[in-house]
């Protein structure tokens, strides 16, 4: 059984920082492109961060470029997203998604991910 879950969420002052954790079990961890999605309330999941299988390449949602960093451990079936600069806006559920793709790009579209965690809130105050 595949498992996904995250961790690291809370609450934090805006300008303050998170690291967010995924990890992965019941699948080979390695194989798969990984990445960061959120959902505000009221607003459909958007795609944040991802990262590709072999870890050779990364891509960012322009609203958080240069403030969130996505890095991934394979020996330890583990994701990451250091979150730093948070603002009011990235005030969501994080979702992490796990892509089968193998080709050396970053899929952004969340229907082409295949399993998914339960999501950990972070909460930023003005």
């Amino acid at each position: 059984q595949v498992q996904l879950v995250e961790s690291g969420g809370g609450l934090v002052q805006a300008g303050g920082s998170l690291r967010l954790s995924c990890g992965a079990s019941g699948l080979t961890f390695s194989r798969f492109a990984v990445g960061w999605f959120r959902q505000a309330p009221g607003k459909e999941r958007e795609f944040v961060a991802g990262i590709t299988w072999s870890g050779r390449i990364t891509y960012y949602a322009d609203s958080v470029k240069g403030r969130f960093t996505i890095s991934r451990d394979n020996a330890k079936n583990t994701m990451y997203l250091e979150m730093n600069s948070l603002k009011p806006e990235d005030t969501a559920v994080y979702y992490c998604g796990a892509d089968r793709f193998k080709g050396d790009a970053v899929r952004t579209g969340g229907s082409l991910y295949i399993y998914w965690g339960q999501g950990t809130q972070v909460t930023v105050s003005s």
